[in-house]
């Protein structure tokens, strides 16, 4: 960051060098080769140039990198208790419909897992953000041992219904198949959610 920050400030002094130097060639041509503009001027590099004193410059880069995590680590809170029932339920589901060959018992089965989902969730997460649920489909990732909200989908309801939930969420700029990677990109949540297990009392 530092040597970004340098270099930066380096073509700002060189665009301030040119608009300085342009400035006095303007003066020149106005006044005539005999007349004499006093102006305060730093030596730089055996060179002497002339020194203006510039407005400040706020940079916020700290304040914005606070304010995003703050939004996920919000984002997370609200929406683990959500993925940590969402890996729950789903691992009943496969536990009670492995090695069943009876496919109605299997149908019925998820259909009444669903409406029980439903009826307890269905508020609660259409009154999430785009963000959130952005941020749940990873976390649901993660509490079901990598296997992501679209191959969920296609297995408990079939390829057409995934598909057309992931090409819902294309249009809000996301995607079912998102991996979670705890030790990269996702390393930031990871650090929260083990943060909401030690406050609330999960297990890993």
């Amino acid at each position: 960051m530092r040597t970004i920050l340098r270099h930066i400030f380096s073509f700002l002094l060189l665009i301030i060098f040119t608009l300085c130097s342009a400035g006095n060639s303007i003066a020149q041509s106005r006044y005539g080769q005999h007349d004499t503009i006093l102006t305060a001027a730093v030596v730089y590099e055996g060179d002497t140039i002339e020194a203006k004193r510039l407005p400040g410059v706020y940079v916020w880069t700290r304040l914005n990198a606070r304010e995003q995590w703050t939004r996920l680590r919000n984002a997370v809170y609200v929406t683990y208790p959500y993925a940590k029932k969402a890996g729950i339920v789903f691992s009943d589901i496969e536990r009670h419909i492995a090695r069943n060959p009876d496919k109605k018992f299997i149908t019925k089965y998820i259909n009444s897992r669903e409406k029980e989902l439903k009826k307890e969730f269905t508020d609660p997460l259409t009154n999430l953000s785009v963000y959130q649920g952005r941020i749940l489909m990873k976390l649901i990732n993660r509490e079901t041992g990598g296997t992501n909200c679209y191959d969920i989908l296609k297995e408990l309801k079939g390829g057409f219904t995934a598909r057309f939930w992931q090409t819902v969420a294309f249009f809000f700029g996301s995607d079912l198949k998102q991996p979670y990677d705890a030790k990269g990109r996702d390393a930031d949540i990871e650090t929260i959610v083990k943060e909401v297990q030690r406050v609330y009392g999960y297990s890993g």
